[in-house]
């Protein structure tokens, strides 16, 4: 294998120099990213060069054929982002919270990305465009709290996230700041301390919810990067994408909720898969994810307890996945109630 270069893989030529694909795999690679972006950074890579680590998170990075495979019910926008962008940059599907997206980018592209079609094409907001999407939440007083997503918010610059942050203090009636984000396992480097004091550049509160799928995505430099975080008194929450091949045992999932927990992060949600294009071989039925959430629940506390979750496909919101909102419908799919009561055909199996 040859030395990796202290740089982002971007092509099908970047990863066989590298020796995380063959020449045999070469071409379908490169069929992929024509579609999809790809990067793996130096952080993401030094991981896929343990071969004990490399399963798991080989599959969440490394592009497949199968991503071109299309199934029933995929969709380009599966949760309904674009019908409800007032704005560029705004997403506002619940009266008291809105997503921010200052920049499509990421530090490294997951192969199941529910906005895997806008992700990587786009880079970051224009001085226009931000200030139409800042002038939204100023004149919309409903807004509480406010998340900041993408793409990865923390790909940018510290001085272009506190002006972010300094612009949101100064709305009174945002009190909340939620940061999304993938760099703490992907380029932990990047969180030091300008961007720690740019977090904190803010009287609101802020959290920041790291998407981790695996508890070989906790490496020691990742742990780390918490801690710091952390340490600044920044609250640590977790999101976590339920992914045939991945994460789909208890076991599996015991042990990624005790290594969050042991970081100082505390699980929030566990993703039912969207139905974004060519994600159809990392989706586990809902009756299978069930029953891994109830054995997970007799295995460890409530803190390690993250809540199984569905955005409903179309833009109808977000709902646990217990008894109170799903039904068995007659066709064999479930009936998924949404928070205003409607309901919702969602198919029983991946096909």
């Amino acid at each position: 294998m040859n030395d990796l270069a202290p740089r982002t893989l971007t092509t099908a030529d970047d990863l066989a120099r590298a020796g995380l694909i063959t020449e045999d795999e070469r071409g379908d690679v490169v069929r992929v990213t024509a579609r999809y972006a790809l990067a793996v950074p130096p952080a993401v890579h030094d991981l896929l060069r343990n071969a004990e680590y490399a399963p798991a998170l080989r599959r969440q990075f490394i592009p497949s054929p199968q991503e071109l495979e299309s199934s029933p019910g995929e969709n380009a926008d599966p949760i309904g982002d674009h019908a409800h962008a007032p704005v560029k940059g705004i997403v506002h599907r619940y009266p008291d919270r809105a997503l921010l997206l200052p920049t499509l980018t990421c530090a490294v592209y997951c192969r199941f990305c529910f906005r895997r079609e806008d992700v990587g094409s786009q880079g970051v907001l224009s001085p226009a465009e931000m200030d139409a999407a800042l002038d939204y939440i100023r004149a919309t007083p409903a807004i509480w709290e406010v998340i900041l997503t993408g793409g990865d918010p923390l790909v940018l610059s510290a001085r272009r996230i506190g002006e972010i942050m300094r612009a949101l203090d100064d709305i009174p009636h945002v009190q909340v700041i939620r940061v999304h984000t993938r760099v703490p396992v992907a380029m932990p480097e990047r969180i030091d301390a300008g961007l720690i004091a740019a977090l904190k550049s803010t009287g609101k509160a802020v959290y920041v919810a790291v998407h981790c799928n695996h508890a070989d995505e906790i490496s020691p430099a990742m742990r780390a990067a918490c801690g710091r975080l952390s340490d600044a008194g920044i609250p640590l929450l977790a999101q976590t994408v339920l992914l045939r091949g991945v994460n789909d045992s208890v076991e599996t999932l015991e042990t990624l909720m005790r290594g969050l927990v042991a970081t100082r992060i505390k699980p929030y949600y566990l993703h039912q898969l969207d139905y974004a294009p060519g994600t159809g071989h990392f989706r586990v039925p809902v009756e299978e994810g069930r029953a891994l959430v109830k054995a997970l629940r007799g295995r460890v506390s409530g803190l390690a307890q993250p809540t199984y979750i569905l955005d409903i496909p179309g833009g109808a919101g977000k709902v646990p996945l217990t008894s109170g909102y799903v039904s068995a419908a007659d066709d064999g799919s479930f009936a998924i109630e949404d928070p205003s009561g409607n309901l919702h055909a969602y198919p029983t199996r991946a096909e």
